[in-house]
């Protein structure tokens, strides 16, 4: 009888942890809303048998001006988006020291001056002497050099203040040329340090392009050829003309400068936005480049990927090997096939196995 208690003991326990084992089960069901994603399919350059490079747009005229001189800045008196004229004043940096520096040299120019008309004096009364033989030869070399020792220093004096003055030049920023500033970088109190830029101007409407072509596709390039300029954001084509051919890539990661004058046009194009540069040549490599945004990849330490979706329609992580940068686009080397789809953008943390909702 004990025994038959013992056995009804074990097999009512079994039962219990079956049942909260089953419970718990259930309980870990994800019931979590989907994440809202937006996807892109693979885009490659293999569909076009002419070259296509990417590039970027930059004002023909543009500058970013700098002091050569460390001072404390007293006032930016410009805004982003102004126009300003050439010689107009942009930022003022405290002179203080040399407003001081400035008056020593005054006062050295003046001592010097004095000194110069007393030498000047006595050397015309000893050369009048010396002609009429009243004055020796020792006397009249004496009264030679102090003369020119006057002289000298008068000079000396004279100079040290164009040095002043052109340094003051560098205490009061202004325009070199007509047009819009496009970028600034400091405030007043901010601390001007030499050769960092403070403003950046730039004269709209005349545009150029500046793009990277490949190694295996330079030589084919030739100044004064006319090419087709996509403009991405806007998706207007533009006609332009090469200007220069880089004959290095010693800096540019083995592709070639190449810059590209753009037509004038009435479409609404900026400084910094991406193209796609056509050339009236045929590719002699025929690979095709696997392209995603840079915007699309996830970096962990060393690690680069972007998420793809699954069949299941959740997110899947997937760790890709990069190469080089074509403008806002990345060569991707493997890892990633034409035609596949990977998440550009999520309102919601991505994780692998996440439940997503395409848009």
């Amino acid at each position: 009888m004990k025994k038959y208690i013992y056995l009804l003991t074990l097999t009512a326990t079994a039962f219990f942890l079956t049942s909260c084992g089953s419970e718990d089960k259930k309980a870990v069901v994800d019931n979590s809303p989907a994440i809202v994603v937006k996807t892109s399919q693979v885009d490659t350059n293999g569909n076009s048998p002419f070259l296509s490079v990417s590039g970027k747009i930059q004002a023909s005229n543009s500058a970013d001006l700098s002091t050569r001189m460390m001072g404390y800045v007293n006032k930016v008196h410009v805004n982003v988006g102004d126009k300003v004229k050439k010689g107009q004043l942009l930022v003022s940096i405290n002179n203080a020291d040399l407003q001081a520096k400035k008056a020593q040299v005054n006062a050295g120019i003046t001592e010097a001056t004095a000194a110069f008309k007393n030498a000047q004096k006595d050397y015309n009364r000893y050369k009048n002497l010396f002609a009429e033989n009243s004055a020796s030869q020792k006397e009249m070399d004496d009264m030679t050099a102090n003369f020119e020792v006057a002289k000298a220093r008068l000079e000396s004096a004279n100079q040290m203040k164009n040095e002043v003055n052109a340094q003051f030049t560098y205490s009061n920023i202004t325009a070199p040329f007509s047009g819009t500033v496009t970028r600034k970088n400091v405030e007043a109190g901010n601390m001007a340090n030499p050769g960092v830029p403070l403003v950046s101007i730039e004269t709209p409407g005349h545009f150029e392009v500046m793009a990277m072509v490949p190694e295996t596709e330079i030589s084919e390039i030739k100044k004064g050829t006319t090419v087709d300029v996509l403009v991405k954001s806007i998706h207007q084509t533009i006609k332009g003309e090469v200007t220069e051919v880089s004959t290095s890539a010693k800096n540019t990661g083995g592709q070639y400068l190449v810059k590209i004058d753009l037509e004038k046009t009435e479409a609404n194009i900026l400084s910094g936005m991406f193209t796609t540069v056509q050339f009236p040549i045929e590719r002699k490599s025929k690979s095709e480049l696997v392209l995603v945004p840079s915007e699309a990849i996830i970096t962990k330490g060393q690690l680069t990927g972007l998420y793809t979706v699954s069949q299941s329609n959740t997110a899947l992580l997937r760790w890709l090997r990069l190469g080089r940068t074509y403008g806002d686009q990345v060569e991707v080397l493997s890892g990633l096939n034409a035609g596949e789809t990977y998440i550009v953008s999520a309102e919601g943390k991505l994780f692998n196995g996440a439940k997503i909702n395409v848009q």
